[in-house]
């Protein structure tokens, strides 16, 4: 049974994930769509992240982009990071017992709702956790130069994921310093490097080509989100977000830094401080921490399986952590209707909590995230019905022009199967996919999300609202579609020079 354990949670995983997901209650969150898009737009980099997310869309796209596609990458990436937190307790001298408390502690956290999403945010977690795998192994007795190698591999694929990864290699190089010195002037550590940075080359060279757009996309999330990020307020999230399983990762970390149960098991406390330093001095999000807990999972049930030997004590020990969990699942999963999760809200300790208070500061009916997952297929039948009352004769040359990524990931989504112009915007990936100008001017402008449309009247023939969004739970409530007919040359011109603009500030000097 024990060897059958591992795989046993990846299959609890999937399904319990798949149950929770939402499936006919919600729509795609925004940013879902957005990473959808890069299906159609297949190539080594984005403004947003690396282009593995891109290949799992072109997958999904082409097995028909549906709500089931959409989720298997997330919910795959979960399960397979519950197979190695399972796998590492093993190897670390685990028996079924504790290999089951590891495996419940992944369940129980944070990576429930994380593991729900296709975002690219899965899979950097499941990269971390088998990296930190690889180390254990490599630092085994047993261990053998092949372990590194696929750790090059894995920090190779983890960057084409996400560039957080490098903050995650730099914490692997601190733990083979203080651990295994003598390993870095190796043959195999060198080979590692050089696979990691051979997966990684593709997508370093399009940075580069692009005039390294990264380093604009770190200056915006510091001067809009970052800079309000404090390190009290991130180690306090830290707690939360492991809440459920904190007696078993807090003295799983204090044991792997003195090398318990084994010494192999030192490189997973080092890897944690490390990499939980270096997000504390460059200000980064509580989530960006998630990809260094799980193996901490394993080490700390394994710690406990040492001190707790009484069957009654192990079974409140393995219930505690769905103990703390089980009241919160309506809270942080879409299975609620909308109106039902609007009643809960308005709960006292929602109140307190300030779940519903949305980045606006606001408090609203819904959580911010459940409100990102409703009105998008209202917005793409609306825009799809405005496209198809436009004469037949002028309806090619059509712009759909929205105010963000969201917007136009949606439209785009839900009208896949449907004759019409792709949505765009000057928002994120879609500078890059902006249709080459017309050498015929549009004879129609559909304006998704304008935020003056006062202001554009005098640059139309005629210009008038034909549609606006009136789902009441929706974050996207009283969005409006404008259509407008026969645009003078001089608003065209004044959107090219935007479109070059918002270019220039990604590219640098390219422009």
């Amino acid at each position: 049974m024990k060897h059958r354990l591992p795989l046993l949670f990846a299959l609890v995983k999937f399904i319990a994930s798949l149950a929770l997901a939402g499936y006919g209650t919600y729509e795609l969150h925004r940013d879902e769509y957005l990473y959808l898009d890069y299906g159609h737009h297949l190539a080594w980099g984005y403004i947003e992240v690396p282009p593995l997310t891109a290949l799992q869309s072109w997958v999904t796209l082409a097995l028909g982009g549906g709500f089931f596609w959409v989720k298997f990458w997330p919910l795959l990436w979960g399960s397979l990071t519950i197979y190695v937190v399972v796998r590492l307790a093993r190897r670390l001298g685990g028996g079924p017992w504790a290999q089951a408390l590891a495996g419940v502690c992944y369940l129980t956290t944070a990576y429930g709702r994380l593991n729900l999403l296709f975002q690219p945010n899965a899979f950097e977690v499941f990269s971390f956790t088998l990296g930190t795998y690889l180390l254990v192994r490599h630092a085994q007795p047993d261990g053998r130069p092949r372990h590194l190698y696929w750790l090059g591999l894995v920090l190779g694929l983890g960057i084409l994921n996400k560039y957080t990864t490098f903050f995650f290699g730099a914490a692997v190089l601190v733990a083979l310093l203080l651990t295994a010195p003598r390993t870095l002037g190796r043959r195999p550590a060198w080979v590692a490097a050089g696979i990691a940075l051979l997966v990684a080359a593709p997508t370093l060279i399009w940075q580069v080509a692009h005039g390294l757009p990264f380093r604009h996309h770190m200056a915006l999330l510091h001067d809009e989100q970052l800079v309000h990020v404090t390190a009290a307020g991130f180690w306090k999230e830290q707690l939360l977000l492991c809440f459920a399983a904190l007696l078993v990762w807090v003295p799983g970390l204090g044991a792997a830094l003195r090398g318990r149960p084994q010494p192999a098991a030192r490189v997973v406390g080092l890897v944690y401080v490390v990499g939980l330093l270096i997000i504390t001095v460059l200000h980064g999000k509580s989530y960006y921490g998630l990809g260094y807990y799980p193996a901490l999972f394993a080490v700390g049930a394994v710690w406990w399986q040492a001190r707790v030997a009484r069957p009654g004590l192990r079974a409140v020990l393995l219930g505690l952590p769905l103990l703390l969990w089980a009241p919160v699942v309506r809270d942080i999963f879409p299975i609620l209707p909308p109106a039902a999760m609007a009643r809960l809200s308005q709960r006292p300790l929602h109140q307190k909590l300030g779940l519903t208070r949305w980045e606006d500061g606001e408090a609203h009916p819904l959580p911010q995230d459940f409100a990102d997952m409703l009105g998008w297929r209202e917005l793409a039948d609306k825009t799809w019905l405005a496209y198809r009352a436009l004469p037949a004769s002028t309806r090619a040359r059509t712009l759909i022009k929205c105010d963000n990524y969201g917007e136009a990931g949606a439209i785009n989504y839900y009208n896949r199967d449907r004759a019409m112009p792709a949505a765009t915007s000057f928002n994120g990936s879609y500078l890059y996919w902006f249709p080459p100008w017309p050498a015929r001017p549009y004879h129609h402008l559909l304006l998704i999300g304008e935020g003056r449309p006062g202001e554009l009247v005098p640059y139309f023939e005629r210009f008038e609202k034909v549609g606006e969004i009136t789902n009441p739970y929706a974050r996207e409530r009283g969005l409006t579609i404008y259509l407008g007919t026969g645009p003078s040359p001089a608003l065209l011109a004044r959107a090219a020079a935007e479109h070059r603009a918002g270019l220039a500030a990604w590219e640098g000097n390219l422009q």
